[in-house]
């Protein structure tokens, strides 16, 4: 990890050293219990700022979503410091947790210092939160210093523990990248992993607000998420089961199924996700611009995508298919307006790494051995004309990185001028992270991985355990660690690299170490 002059290591000692002191200087009687059961937060790094995120739930899997909190609005105190003993304050505030926004905050901080590692906490009706880490993006033209960054996807809590978030706050990374599917929507016993699941949801299928907000919640109170988002700012972007299975903009997953109200649904989603998530801008109604770029420096720019809200529906019916259909120009998973921004943003790009921050598989992949083909609709896949015009668009930028969730394995290929050609010039790498906990424990491979990779030569590496991508980015190359977990069907299992890859500058492409 990347560290200025005098800036300290964060350990889970330190951690419980500055959550004392901060009980220490707590003031007044408590009205509420403990209203700080979610954990702390911050995204979204700027060169001057940052936001801090907390959500008052005293009960948080109380059935109606308010976590217990009383109909009124909560003065909640926060402040960021220098040191975790926050003898260096330089920013304090009161802020108000509103019924309306689930007792949810937000705080925009600014007039940072670029480039530095902060401290934060929160104070409400007498109780104190924990203490969390962020840390500030590089000034606009900053080159080196380096950046250590986490990426993850696909954290279903009934298959298994969170071991691997933990895994990845001891990584101590400096940002941490989430691509979807971060809760799940199912009620109990209804996506079951061979041999049972080891922990069950509350409450029924997501539908209304106070669902969302209830599952939310389950998920933050696990302490292995509550460590990996006290230990760095995070990005974060949906997939489908932060709403509904495989859904595509005003389109549920069964559309031969009446349902009218499916888009107050998704505006219910949104809503919760908005009040879970350090995130600046909310929802109006039932839509939310979640693309949005973050800057690292010169170092590189992350532009992280939203390829759900503005997909037209999966061709053929959706699935793994024969579909001359994907192969339709007019067919898109971006949307025009969204193409343009990421288009026009590489255009303009003086970041050394372009990096996109995205849900789905993006390089075409064969799933059937032999003569004619098979693709996964719900993939790039199936908006096969969009993806060419993304990658038409590479040239423009130094270097080309694809980053992925959503296919609960690690993979790794390069991103080719024609797909159909191993020898054509390749343009780009696509890292794909594998699943925290979905489809339970796993393996190393699948019986028809052999196959597969053969007919797929630009797919370089398939691993199918759980885990987490650790990258380390610098002028001269991106490192890519699969780190990997044999079980989650219980916890505390150890973390191990499965395998090292390095992407060099000017030179696209997987390089195994």
């Amino acid at each position: 990890m990347s560290k200025g002059p005098g800036m300290t290591r964060v350990t889970r000692r330190t951690l419980f050293i500055g959550g004392v002191a901060l009980a220490a200087v707590g003031a007044g009687s408590p009205t509420l219990s403990d209203p700080f059961t979610l954990g702390v937060a911050s995204g979204d790094p700027t060169s001057d700022g940052v936001v801090l995120w907390t959500r008052l739930a005293p009960a948080p899997l109380a059935e109606d979503g308010l976590g217990g909190m009383p109909s009124r609005p909560v003065a909640v105190s926060w402040e960021i410091a220098l040191d975790e003993r926050f003898r260096l304050v330089v920013r304090r505030g009161t802020a108000w947790a509103r019924p309306e926004s689930g007792h949810s905050v937000h705080v925009d901080v600014s007039g940072l210092l670029p480039g530095r590692e902060y401290f934060y906490r929160f104070n409400a009706e007498g109780h104190l939160s924990r203490v969390g880490r962020t840390r500030t993006a590089p000034g606009p033209w900053a080159l080196g210093g380096g950046l250590t960054m986490a990426f993850a996807s696909c954290s279903q809590f009934e298959h298994g523990y969170f071991t691997a978030y933990r895994r990845m706050a001891e990584d101590q990374p400096d940002l941490v990248l989430h691509l979807g599917d971060y809760q799940y929507e199912y009620k109990k016993d209804t996506y079951v992993v061979p041999g049972g699941n080891p922990r069950d949801h509350e409450g029924p299928e997501t539908e209304t607000l106070a669902n969302y907000r209830q599952r939310h919640a389950q998920y933050k109170t696990d302490q292995d998420l509550q460590e990996a988002h006290a230990v760095a700012p995070w990005s974060v972007v949906w997939d489908d089961h932060e709403i509904d299975n495989n859904w595509a903009d005003e389109i549920p997953e069964k559309p031969e199924i009446p349902q009218p109200n499916f888009m107050a649904r998704r505006a219910a989603a949104f809503q919760a996700y908005y009040e879970n998530m350090p995130l600046r801008r909310g929802p109006v109604g039932p839509d939310m611009q979640l693309y949005r770029r973050v800057q690292w420096g010169r170092l590189a720019t992350f532009h992280m995508l939203d390829t759900r809200q503005y997909r037209d529906d999966q061709a053929c019916g959706d699935g793994l298919k024969t579909c001359p259909e994907r192969l339709n120009p007019t067919r898109s998973i971006t949307g025009s307006e969204q193409e343009k921004w990421l288009l026009d943003g590489f255009r303009r790009s003086c970041a050394r790494w372009d990096v996109l921050g995205q849900q789905v598989f993006f390089s075409q992949v064969d799933l059937l051995p032999g003569a004619g083909e098979r693709n996964n609709m719900d993939a790039w896949d199936g908006y096969a004309a969009n993806r060419d015009r993304i990658v038409a668009g590479f040239p423009h930028v130094r270097n080309a990185v694809v980053l992925t969730g959503d296919v609960h394995a690690a993979w790794g290929a390069d991103i080719k001028a024609k797909w159909d050609d191993p020898s054509s010039r390749t343009l780009g790498t696509e890292l794909v992270s594998t699943s925290i906990t979905s489809g339970g424990d796993g393996s190393e491979e699948r019986p028809e991985t052999p196959a597969l990779l053969r007919e797929n030569p630009h797919v370089k590496y398939f691993n199918n355990r759980r885990g987490y991508v650790r990258t380390k980015f610098s002028p001269h190359e991106v490192r890519a660690d699969f780190r990997g977990l044999d079980y989650v069907s219980k916890p505390g299992a150890p973390v191990t690299t499965k395998a090292s890859f390095v992407i060099e500058d000017r030179r696209p492409g997987l390089n195994r170490v």
